[in-house]
């Protein structure tokens, strides 16, 4: 039998935990970077958008790629192309240089995401899968609690530069600890030049709803507009070649239902973390700082219960245990409907909310890749992804048009909405069927879609 390969579990801990620290320390640094080099607010918000634009638009493609190459090969150049364009990033000249690093550091990120899963499912055997997913998710929640706290004082004291290259050492002993855990297999191959095509109707598709529902909120509702022309890019994503081993493996028992899940929580969720600063700062009136410790309230909750939940999965399943999560979630948001004015209240109702998120986050993804066909393993991380961006996307512009629309009331509004997607979101995860392991189609060569 397969011997659980740990050390590859705490290389792909380290991938994740990059992934996290990279983006809250970076949203620390915007005001430094936007006075550093004298340019406005409305440019310098693509040091974040340059960054997610490539991770949402070649999330498939990504995944069609990493099923067909040697995993060790592909960790390895994404590693050390994510390190060169952070490298590039700290030393950028102007702010055009700075953007056009994020967008390369996009690019070998989202190989890094669309590796992460896969690896995390094929370093330990299934009855370790939910420990192994709670170790990766402690690190990734590490690196959210760590950013901004370490962004702060490194911007002060050393200069916003300096946040980019913390990234280094750390993909640097991701691909040392790898190497030792995975054989060395075939060379590289260049992905299909026919998946551009994807990226450019799918991922154009994607980019456009998000940027429209955005810029809508914070610019002018005239950027519906943008919105409404992804429509035609989406529909011939749809017809194409390509989209028949996603749709394929949509219709796989037990792969579309976490996939909702995914959606409606990350919607949920980030409806909640957009509107709660906004609350706290131009609601209660408290500092930044205070404000920034309420909010600490969530990730230090969900890495407190991170690694605790996968052990009890590993012993009763993982959908029992990622339901329970969804439930918890629900019954954070419901807390924050009945929140009082003072700061400490609001602390330990998020507490709740970051509790459920660190049970059911790290369980859903086991349950999602152990029901995946081994050959579609790198499609199925890319999909859940995607799914990710879209409700962290879909969630922000929701809070900021509730903000916008009713100021204070926002978080009685928006933990509404929370609780109710959350609520349907444990429904759905409940109705799942698990596909036993016996069961489950794999694969004896790698899929080449």
């Amino acid at each position: 039998m397969e011997r659980n390969r740990w050390a590859l579990v705490v290389a792909v801990g380290l991938t994740v935990f990059v992934a996290q620290l990279d983006a809250t320390i970076v949203n620390v640094a915007l005001p430094a970077i936007e006075d550093d080099f004298a340019t406005s607010t409305a440019l310098v918000q693509w040091v974040v958008l340059g960054y997610l634009t490539p991770i949402i638009a070649l999330g498939l493609c990504a995944g069609r790629w990493v099923d067909a190459v040697d995993p060790r090969r592909a960790l390895t150049l994404a590693c050390a192309g994510f390190a060169v364009s952070t490298a590039l990033a700290g030393l950028a000249p102007g702010i055009g240089w700075l953007i056009a690093a994020r967008v390369l550091q996009g690019c070998f990120g989202v190989v890094l995401l669309a590796l992460s899963a896969v690896l995390g499912t094929v370093s330990v055997r299934p009855e370790a899968r939910g420990r192994a997913f709670g170790v990766i998710m402690l690190f990734g929640t590490t690196g959210g609690v760590l950013g901004p706290a370490l962004g702060g004082q490194i911007v002060e004291s050393l200069g916003w530069p300096w946040i980019f290259y913390l990234s280094i050492p750390a993909v640097a002993a991701a691909v040392l600890l790898a190497s030792g855990q995975l054989p060395l297999g075939d060379g590289l191959t260049w992905p299909r030049r026919r998946w551009l095509v994807e990226a450019a109707t799918f991922g154009g598709g994607a980019v456009a709803v998000i940027l429209g529902l955005s810029l809508a909120v914070t610019e002018s509702p005239v950027w519906l507009v943008v919105a409404v022309l992804a429509l035609p890019l989406l529909v011939a994503w749809y017809r194409g070649r390509d989209a028949v081993p996603v749709r394929e493996l949509l219709g796989t028992r037990g792969v579309l239902g976490p996939h909702v899940a995914l959606v409606l929580v990350y919607t949920g969720f980030n409806v909640l973390v957009f509107v709660l600063p906004f609350f706290l700062q131009h609601g209660l009136h408290t500092s930044a700082g205070t404000a920034g410790l309420v909010l600490l309230a969530f990730p230090i909750a969900a890495l407190a219960t991170s690694y605790g939940a996968g052990m009890v999965a590993d012993r009763v399943g993982t959908r029992p245990i990622a339901v329970v999560g969804a439930g918890v979630l629900a019954l954070g948001a419901v807390l924050l409907l009945f929140a009082g004015d003072a700061p400490g209240d609001l602390f330990w109702r998020l507490a709740v909310v970051g509790a459920g998120f660190g049970v059911f986050n790290g369980q859903l993804q086991v349950l999602l890749m152990g029901n995946t066909p081994r050959s579609k393993m790198g499609l199925t991380s890319a999909t859940s992804n995607v799914v990710r961006q879209l409700g962290i996307a879909f969630g922000s512009a929701t809070g900021a048009a509730l903000w916008s629309v009713s100021g204070s009331d926002a978080l009685r509004w928006g933990a509404t909405l929370g609780a109710v997607s959350l609520v349907v979101a444990g429904l759905i995860v409940a109705r799942t069927r698990v596909v036993p392991a016996d069961d489950a189609p794999v694969a004896a060569q790698p899929h080449t879609d």
